[in-house]
């Protein structure tokens, strides 16, 4: 069961660094935990943590020895995250909780 959730989540912090590499990459600011515009270089920080995270969990369960359970949580999680950041950025008014500006 823990192989199972840390697939999910691996997957999830995997998937969540994709926006924030490209944005930063791109040179555009872009929502991040820190701001509603976090900037270019921070965006790249942060979809860099969020890939050695969800690669340190992934190793940490193994991912060599993955079953086809596990690989299912994986893609679960990655759809997941996905689809929720999909109708999240379709808010023109997206914010984070915490965000005050």
């Amino acid at each position: 069961m823990t192989e199972l959730i840390g697939a999910f989540f691996s997957a999830a912090l995997l998937f969540n660094a994709i926006p924030h590499l490209v944005q930063g990459i791109c040179g555009k600011k872009h929502m991040s935990p820190f701001s509603t515009q976090s900037s270019a270089v921070t965006n790249v920080l942060w979809g860099w943590a969020n890939l050695v995270a969800g690669a340190l969990i992934g190793r940490a369960c193994h991912w060599e020895a993955w079953t086809v359970s596990s690989w299912i949580a994986f893609a679960a999680g990655g759809l997941g995250l996905s689809l929720y950041l999909a109708i999240f950025w379709s808010n023109p008014d997206a914010r984070l909780p915490w965000h005050k500006d």
